[in-house]
């Protein structure tokens, strides 16, 4: 237990607080107006360091700005580039700005909860999440440092992600788009793969065993900042995709006479394929000559009285992923079997994913439960 001392100013008489901190070294504090004051911060100093609970008065000045600085840097080491790449924006664009020059003991959960709303009206739900997600995550090292007692950005109710639509393309869609693309294999095999993006440009011919048309996949190229970085698959986590046996002649071509290291789907230029300009790629002008042709050949059945063909959807690369799942459901393939092809980590993430891809099964689930009925009351 810690004493209280007195001390003369200009003002009057005050009280100092002396005691020791959990690692022994002294402190205190001073500026009490009466003696019980200094002995009651003096308890409730003891017991806050029985429970293990103790905040040294001065830890909480520090501010933001500078425990943002070496979270970063820690933070670095622990995401990928890419992931890092977002959250170091976030943080110099919005998080810094608002917050750097404050004490971290001076922010309260009402302010953060105020400037997440603020941030919602003119940004969108993924960019709020990532900033108010690396600002928590500041406080988060503060209350394990022992800076602060608990995060006051915790608990902070951020917009809702609203789901778009996913665009599913039929066969006969992927075949017109793979012929008006300038990469016509590669869109195949994304469909019929279901890899993402940076999976299928990064595989080399040694991740390639043609015999049993599997693929390795064991790395992963990511654009970061305008330049390719070579990591791991998403999650770290290393696994075997099969291709279908039309794909053999393609993959055979994609493979002759390159060594183990080289890329399988280079950019005709040499390097990393990327799909280009989202407005004005190669991807977007396949995808836009595709919608073109089918709403020519639209407009010409109308004419004609006959059933329309499907017009095809805005589409991106990782559509292609999300065609793949949907194909292979509608071949008959498990939701287990769907998992692994794409990667995910549990088959429920799968089922989450596409739950509207499963409708279907409630309808043979309902047939058969009458089916049974049917059969069992008959006998």
């Amino acid at each position: 237990m810690g004493s209280a001392y007195s001390y003369d100013t200009k003002a009057g008489k005050r009280w100092e607080a002396r005691y020791r901190k959990p690692d022994g070294k002294p402190a205190r504090k001073g500026g009490f107006m009466r003696k019980r004051d200094a002995e009651a911060y003096l308890t409730t100093v003891e017991s806050a360091k029985l429970q293990g609970a103790y905040i040294a008065p001065g830890e909480s000045r520090i501010t933001i700005g500078d425990l943002g600085a070496a979270w970063l840097i820690t933070h670095k080491t622990a995401v990928k580039p890419s992931t890092f790449h977002s959250d170091e924006s976030a943080w110099r664009v919005w998080v810094e700005p608002a917050w750097g020059a404050r004490q971290v003991g001076s922010i309260r959960h009402t302010e953060v909860a105020a400037w997440v709303a603020k941030l919602s009206a003119i940004r969108k739900p993924t960019t709020v999440k990532r900033c108010h997600g690396v600002l928590a995550a500041i406080f988060d090292g503060a209350v394990r440092d022992r800076r602060l007692q608990s995060n006051p950005a915790r608990e902070v109710k951020t917009p809702r992600k609203i789901p778009k639509s996913r665009p599913y393309l039929t066969h006969q869609q992927v075949e017109r788009l793979a012929r008006e693309s300038l990469y016509p294999d590669v869109v195949r095999f994304l469909a019929y793969t279901g890899l993402r993006w940076g999976e299928a440009t990064a595989l080399s011919v040694a991740d390639i065993d043609p015999s049993r048309r599997r693929l390795n996949i064991t790395k992963n190229a990511v654009a970061v900042n305008g330049h390719v970085v070579l990591g791991t698959p998403k999650n770290h986590e290393r696994r075997t995709v099969l291709y279908p046996r039309f794909f053999d002649r393609a993959m055979q071509g994609a493979i002759a006479n390159k060594r183990p290291d080289e890329l399988v789907f280079p950019a005709n230029e040499g390097g990393y394929l990327r799909p280009g300009n989202s407005k004005s790629g190669w991807f977007e002008g396949a995808s836009k000559r595709a919608r073109k042709t089918d709403a020519t050949a639209a407009a010409e059945e109308r004419a004609r009285g006959e059933a329309l063909r499907a017009v095809m959807p805005r589409i991106t690369p990782h559509d292609l992923r999300h065609t793949a799942a949907s194909l292979a459901i509608s071949a008959g393939a498990n939701v287990k079997a769907v998992q692994r092809m794409l990667g995910h980590k549990s088959a429920a993430m799968t089922l989450d994913t596409y739950a509207d891809l499963f409708d279907d099964d409630l309808g043979d689930v309902a047939t058969a439960l009458d089916r049974q009925r049917s059969f069992a009351l008959q006998r």
